[in-house]
């Protein structure tokens, strides 16, 4: 594993205020502002339709702002976009090769948009592939190829034309453990060779990566820090977990409502066979382990980026009669 070189000072690589993207009455993306430095690894979560595909699109400049300001790498949004667009790289999370085309026909494709001769070409794939781990046939047909390799090409696909920034939007979505473990590999790589990296995924060890983590909810930016400052400020007072001894469930009729309803209770939340309840204060464990119900036993608990992401992106559960 190569250990990731981190954020250089200076001009931030993505600049982000005020972003506002609106259809028609709809509000996409709602007064975002952000920073992410050059050779940072920054996540960026929502739940679907959070507006992180929209955000990253604007930053591509495939689509156009209804308000604010961006910079990536330096370049603003334009009529034309060449610019800003020479500057990043876009895998998206719809996989956006010509399965009816060859591995080596959809690269020179690829090469042809983004103005790579045909010398620069054959010298970057072949260090691409390298770098990915691509050593199929460049001639096989990429509609015939499984995911993790057709993953391989879309990456070196992105990174043809050398972009400072990498935008990678859910890159590893339905892909084996193992695929998704040698491209992270990947991108540990590409952050200490000193490109910026940028982006989405719904898990959370791949997230746990990450050197900071945009959280977003209805279009709005809820929260940003490190994997560990978002636990600490989001639990401040800890976690319990709780159990229930077999079968104690069955013989406390209400026990789930008598849990939400112990004093200093703040949350309760299934995970699994076992629960995740926050105390109101780090002084209200002792007395909440004490008052569970016959059978159930609770331990302290380090909170994890799902219980933040549960938590701080997730829309509280509706109340009965709302």
């Amino acid at each position: 594993m190569s250990p990731a070189a981190g954020p250089v000072s200076g001009p931030p690589a993505v600049d982000v205020r005020g972003l506002t993207v609106r259809f028609g009455d709809f509000t996409a993306v709602d007064q975002v502002t952000f920073q992410v430095a050059r050779g940072e690894i920054f996540g960026f979560l929502g739940a679907n339709g959070a507006g992180k595909t929209t955000t990253i699109r604007v930053l591509c400049g495939l689509l156009r702002p209804t308000a604010g300001e961006i910079r990536v790498g330096g370049e603003s949004f334009h009529d034309d976009n060449h610019a800003l667009k020479s500057k990043s790289g876009y895998m998206s999370q719809k996989f956006t090769l010509y399965n009816d085309m060859t591995v080596a026909e959809n690269m020179a494709f690829k090469a042809a948009l983004r103005g790579v001769g045909d010398a620069e070409l054959k010298e970057r794939k072949e260090r691409l592939f390298r770098l990915v781990g691509f050593t199929h046939s460049e001639n096989a047909m990429v509609g015939s190829l499984p995911g993790g390799l057709k993953q391989q090409v879309s990456l070196a696909a992105a990174l043809l034309h050398e972009p400072e920034i990498i935008f990678l939007d859910e890159p590893t979505a339905g892909v084996a453990p193992e695929a998704r473990a040698r491209f992270w590999a990947i991108i540990r790589d590409l952050a200490a060779a000193g490109q910026t990296v940028f982006v989405t995924t719904h898990y959370m060890d791949e997230a746990e990566q990450c050197g900071r983590i945009a959280l977003m909810r209805d279009g709005k930016l809820v929260a940003l820090d490190s994997p560990e400052g978002l636990k600490r400020s989001t639990f401040p007072n800890g976690l319990l977990e709780v159990e229930g001894a077999e079968g104690a469930e069955g013989a406390e009729p209400g026990w789930e409502a008598r849990l939400r309803a112990l004093p200093g209770c703040v949350s309760l939340k299934p995970h699994g066979r076992r629960w995740h309840l926050e105390p109101a204060t780090k002084g209200d464990a002792p007395g909440l382990k004490a008052a569970l119900p016959a059978g159930f036993t609770a331990r302290d608990l380090t909170p994890s980026l799902e219980d933040v992401f549960l938590k701080v992106v997730e829309p509280p559960p509706v109340k009965a009669g709302a």
